[in-house]
């Protein structure tokens, strides 16, 4: 038989522990993300719809970021266990130089349509952590000004190629020029895939006013109150032209470009060059052929070419095939600190986050980036932990194997 009674309040006091009030309402709302889930689940509630979708889709049927995945959630650790495990060291050596993490902010274009503090908000997070981040041609800040608000980062400049060569060479000599160490030619891009999300909800650059987005904006009102009274939304490397992502690709991008574009940059550029948007051994060999430093396996998100490889599938075979001749780096799909090391323990030197941060910055600005990575960094150090090793460099293709169901 039960016997009850009346709780002391001392009893009570020790119960009540209500969580400080943030007087910040970005730390309120992602004081309860734990996840990179969750920031997205924030971010789609803060943004419109158009924005969110642009960051959060891919091409056609979305076949290439669904299936690069279900590649990570196929993967399956060997741990080791009674390993002393008290310390982990989570930095990692790329391209010559130590990042605290092995992962890098990759490239996104028009970071100031997700939130309007855009690409400095970023940079300025990577100077913090001491990662590398990476600015795109598609970017909607200079490359001067992110050098400005992120001094001490390490800054990688993401270069396309397009019919005038002129623009190209500008871009990159005023890269060399502020202190950015890495080239990133990406070639995955000769036409723009077909992002239908885009398509449908009407998505231009600027953003246009019209009935949908009006009545969308009643429903996100912060977004289009910093959209309207900050600087105009545009291409900071870019003359303007505005319409469809897809158009502005189309009439912008060269698709006659070729192996000889790589060498020719090779002669241009003379910090590391990686090649971004590689989907096969052959291709990776060719370009680190032309004096390519690193390959980028990438789809570019699921975002050109659907049904396109799995980057993940593709890092043990580069690496046995350029034989330590050049870095293999991958993207797409990267959700988990453990996909990162996953990726790590086949071979990869790095990842490259794209979604992951943008989430974050859509969620809660410059501290939601914080966030992003502060995930991350916890997700890592953990999942070594349980695998049992010491440091990321420790990691070997041993440590994984690739379930083939799931």
């Amino acid at each position: 038989m039960v016997q009850r009674r009346l709780p002391r309040p001392s009893e009570l006091r020790s119960l009540l522990r209500p969580a400080p009030f943030l007087w910040d309402a970005d730390e309120r709302r992602l004081r309860r993300a734990a996840s990179i889930a969750d920031l997205r689940a924030i971010a789609r509630s803060r943004t419109p719809r158009a924005v969110f979708d642009y960051t959060d889709g891919a091409a056609d049927g979305e076949h290439s970021l669904r299936r690069a995945r279900q590649a990570y959630a196929r993967v399956e650790f060997t741990p080791t266990v009674l390993r002393d495990v008290s310390g982990v060291d989570t930095s990692r050596e790329i391209l010559g130089r130590r990042s605290s993490l092995p992962f890098a902010f990759g490239p996104t274009g028009f970071t100031r349509m997700m939130h309007h503090t855009g690409e400095p908000s970023v940079a300025s997070v990577a100077q913090q952590f001491d990662i590398p981040y990476t600015l795109s041609t598609m970017g909607t800040t200079t490359i001067e000004d992110v050098a400005e608000a992120a001094p001490r980062a390490r800054k990688w400049f993401q270069l396309y190629l397009w019919r005038d060569r002129g623009p190209a060479k500008d871009l990159v000599q005023r890269a060399a020029d502020a202190g950015y160490d890495t080239l990133m030619l990406t070639v995955d891009t000769p036409v723009g895939g077909a992002r239908l999300r885009d398509v449908r909800n009407g998505l231009t650059i600027p953003p246009a006013l019209s009935l949908r987005t009006l009545a969308d904006g009643a429903l996100h009102p912060h977004w289009w109150f910093n959209l309207l009274t900050t600087e105009p939304l545009n291409f900071a490397s870019l003359d303007a032209t505005y319409g469809s992502i897809e158009d502005m690709i189309n009439k912008v991008f060269d698709p006659a470009l070729t192996i000889d574009d790589v060498a020719w940059l090779r002669e241009a550029w003379g910090g590391k060059l990686v090649i971004k948007g590689i989907q096969s051994v052959d291709d990776a060999v060719r370009v680190v052929d032309a004096g390519a430093d690193g390959v980028l396996l990438s789809n570019h998100g699921g975002r050109q070419l659907d049904r396109a490889p799995v980057p993940l599938e593709l890092v043990e075979p580069t690496v046995q095939a350029l034989g330590g001749r050049a870095e293999v780096l991958i993207d797409t799909g990267i959700t988990n600190g453990a996909d990162i090391l996953a990726a790590t323990a086949l071979g990869a030197r790095a990842a490259l986050i794209g979604r992951a941060y943008l989430y974050g910055l859509m969620a809660g600005g410059r501290l939601g980036v914080e966030k992003a990575v502060s995930i991350l960094s916890a997700e890592i150090v953990r999942t070594l932990q349980l695998i049992g090793v010491n440091s990321v460099d420790e990691l070997r293709p041993s440590h994984v194997r690739i379930r083939p169901n799931g």
